[in-house]
This record gives structure tokens, C-alpha cells and sequence, in this order.
């Protein structure tokens, strides 16, 4: 029998390729997987929490400015006139 022909090394030949394609696979899985968890958006993940925006249309905001900014509001009303 030729070196060729050899049946054991016939089969750890294929086997070794089998492995390869397989692993091949996986990473390519892998990537794909990755790929779409990156561009998943699930909004139904994060939780709000309580009132800490402002609200519109149903009360009247009021801020009340410091002494400093009011002093820099009427500075900056004389220099417009």
C-alpha cells in the first residue's frame, strides 16, 4: 500500500478537518451573535426612575435665581440699553 492510500492517515486527515470546519462555525456564530446584540435596541431593560424630570403643561416651573445671577441679569440688561 502507497503512502498515499494509508488509512489511518486518511482518517486523522479528516478528522482533523472536521474539527477545523467546526471551530470555523463557532466563530463565525460567535460573530454573528455579537453582531446582533450590538445592534439590538430593548428598551424593556431600563426601569425610570421616579420624578426627577421636569414636568410640561401641567405646573409652572419656578427657579429662583441667586443674588449673583441676578446682579449679572440687570449688568447685562444696562449694557443692552
Amino acid at each position: 500500500m502507497s503512502k498515499k492510500n494509508n488509512l489511518a492517515k486518511r482518517k486523522r486527515q479528516h478528522e482533523f478537518e472536521l474539527r477545523r470546519e467546526k471551530l470555523e462555525k463557532e466563530k463565525k456564530d460567535k460573530k454573528l451573535q455579537a453582531k446582533k446584540n450590538k445592534m439590538k435596541v430593548d428598551g424593556s431593560d431600563r426601569k425610570k426612575k421616579g420624578g426627577s424630570g421636569f414636568q410640561v403643561g401641567k405646573k409652572k416651573l419656578k427657579t429662583k435665581l441667586s443674588a449673583l445671577s441676578k446682579a449679572k441679569a440687570a449688568q447685562a440688561m444696562e449694557l443692552d440699553k
